[in-house]
């Protein structure tokens, strides 16, 4: 049965959260989506969506926080504790795990981090933090299953199982070297029909496409879209593997850069969400208005200079206006030329 939201669900959510009554109200929720919960917690006060938080296993609401507006996110972020906020990151890939800390203060990073149990999940969030947010290493998550071209395909199935149980959706399986360089990929039908002691050198795919760590986020999306990759495996600068994209997460990158591009469009100078208050919105595009009152005086002022001319041509005014009102329509190329970049 498909989700829908109504206000008979949000009051009878929050009326059981008034009442403290956890049993029926993880009755509830047991069986919902995170992304439907995290439409639960965007119509339900801070302090009620926190309480949510709390109750749901970290499993479930680590998805339903990363489906949030930014700002509804943040407000709950704030209400939790460090070694809470902890125990929902553990719950994430790194990539996800990264974007959430980075959102908050550099006192309170260290504080998260400092409870993380997984210290090699720590470890790999800390890394991605230090690469650009719209770079390939920004991007990419850590969890990935790659194969050595040394071992026998009988040891490969074995560590393939082991490095799997990490990562959500396997969608490549990539070949190393000793040093850890990538040498190509691996198809899974050769390696269900390969000798047991055969070596994966003997049956991996050379060819494989692949960016580096500082590989522009645009450049990313362009070659995905050009090779229609679900994912593709990330580089260091000595070639090493160190992570990988996947098509969600390249997917999230282009809605965003088409929201910021539209802003821009709209006039507005700073990052809104269209829940944010009527102070904030006015506040983002108050810089253009200004802008656009000053041109507008300013143009007053040079055609005031010409009224003889306009009472004698007033036809060629009205067609130059007319133009110069049509030239607004290079404000949506903005837009469009993002998608464009992409191959579309």
């Amino acid at each position: 049965m498909q989700f829908e939201l109504s206000e008979e669900l949000i009051e009878k959510i929050e009326y059981l959260i008034e009442q403290k009554n956890d049993a029926e109200l993880l009755l509830h929720l047991e069986e919902v989506h995170p992304a439907d919960i995290a439409e639960i917690l965007s119509e339900i006060a801070i302090e009620e969506a926190t309480y949510i938080v709390k109750l749901l296993d970290s499993e479930k609401t680590s998805e339903a926080l990363m489906e949030l507006e930014e700002g509804v996110r943040e407000r709950i972020l704030d209400t939790l504790s460090a070694k809470e906020i902890a125990e929902e990151l553990e719950e994430m890939d790194t990539d996800d795990a990264a974007d959430i800390i980075s959102e908050l203060s550099e006192d309170r990073q260290q504080k998260v981090i400092a409870q993380i149990l997984d210290e090699e999940h720590a470890d790999n969030i800390v890394e991605l933090l230090r690469y650009d947010e719209d770079s390939a290493g920004g991007l990419m998550a850590k969890e990935l299953v790659k194969v050595n071209e040394n071992w026998n395909v009988t040891g490969c199935m074995s560590e393939m199982r082991n490095q799997a149980e990490n990562v959500t959706r396997v969608h490549s399986i990539y070949v190393v070297d000793d040093k850890n360089k990538l040498k190509g990929r691996l198809s899974l039908k050769d390696l269900l029909t390969a000798p047991s002691k055969a070596h994966i050198s003997d049956v991996y795919i050379p060819q494989v496409d692949y960016v580096n760590v500082h590989t522009p986020g645009e450049e990313v999306a362009r070659v995905m879209q050009k090779y229609d990759l679900e994912a593709i495996p990330v580089v260091d600068e000595m070639g090493r593997l160190v992570g990988r994209i996947t098509i969600d997460d390249i997917l999230d990158f282009v809605k965003d850069e088409a929201e910021k591009d539209y802003q821009m469009a709209a006039g507005i100078s700073e990052d809104v969400e269209a829940d944010d208050s009527i102070w904030l919105l006015t506040r983002a595009r108050l810089p253009w208005l200004v802008l656009a009152l000053f041109g507008g005086f300013i143009s007053v002022s040079v055609l005031g200079t010409f009224d003889d001319a306009m009472q004698e041509h007033a036809a060629l005014f009205f067609f130059c206006a007319f133009n110069c009102c049509d030239g607004r329509k290079c404000w949506g190329t903005i837009f469009s030329n993002r998608f464009t970049r992409f191959g579309k």
